[in-house]
């Protein structure tokens, strides 16, 4: 097994959620070629010391970066909305993004941003054929300016960027919750919460 497979697993899963399957092909992409049992081992292995977090979504299991929790951390909006919006049924899940990316950052979202979520160029494409007019492609005049002041990583050569076309009533209560569901992540409430909570539906997406 390769020294640094733990660095290109931290590469792969920059801003996404994988299964073993897909894992295992982007190494092998890389020339990276383990055997799908001895990665099964190795995920899960990072999982139980608190590396990767594994969640189950059938038929699959996927895996996701583990947050960075301490006095410090600095938590990854993309990383955030990633690990939220898998809840959402995949016709909003799109425009839910797009609608709170452009809101919280004040200004269009590049389709290289999409991606590291997970939204594929075909995704993104199908959506803005929809009827629906949910979002639209961003004829914004700043836009060269905005991919500039990016500094985390780099927004390729004339990327397009995207902003919400119509704001429905559906899309702005999918929005709140995915916002208060990110929230609940960024912030400690150890000590706020009562001990003994009634559960219900809505406590499980």
């Amino acid at each position: 097994m390769p020294e640094n497979l733990y660095s290109h697993l931290n590469e792969i899963l920059e801003g996404k959620q994988l299964s073993i399957s897909a894992i295992t092909r982007e190494l092998k992409e890389i020339g990276i070629n383990e055997h799908r049992l001895v990665m099964t081992g190795y995920l899960r292995a990072l999982r139980d010391l608190k590396k990767l977090t594994e969640v189950e979504i059938p038929p699959s299991k996927v895996y996701i970066k583990a947050e960075i929790k301490g006095e410090n951390a600095l938590y990854d909006v993309y990383s955030l909305i990633t690990r939220e919006a898998r809840y959402l049924e995949p016709d909003i899940a799109l425009p839910v993004t797009v609608y709170v990316i452009t809101n919280l950052l004040d200004r269009p979202v590049f389709k290289e941003e999409l991606n590291k979520i997970g939204f594929s160029s075909k995704s993104i494409n199908e959506c803005l054929s929809r009827s629906s007019h949910l979002i639209k492609e961003s004829r914004n005049e700043g836009l060269k300016e905005y991919a500039v002041s990016i500094t985390k990583f780099t927004i390729p050569v004339s990327d397009p960027a995207y902003e919400t076309d119509q704001v429905s009533n559906e899309l702005l209560k999918y929005a709140n919750h995915l916002l208060l569901r990110i929230l609940k992540l960024s912030v400690d409430t150890s000590g706020l919460n009562p001990r003994t909570k009634k559960t219900t539906i809505n406590d499980f997406g």
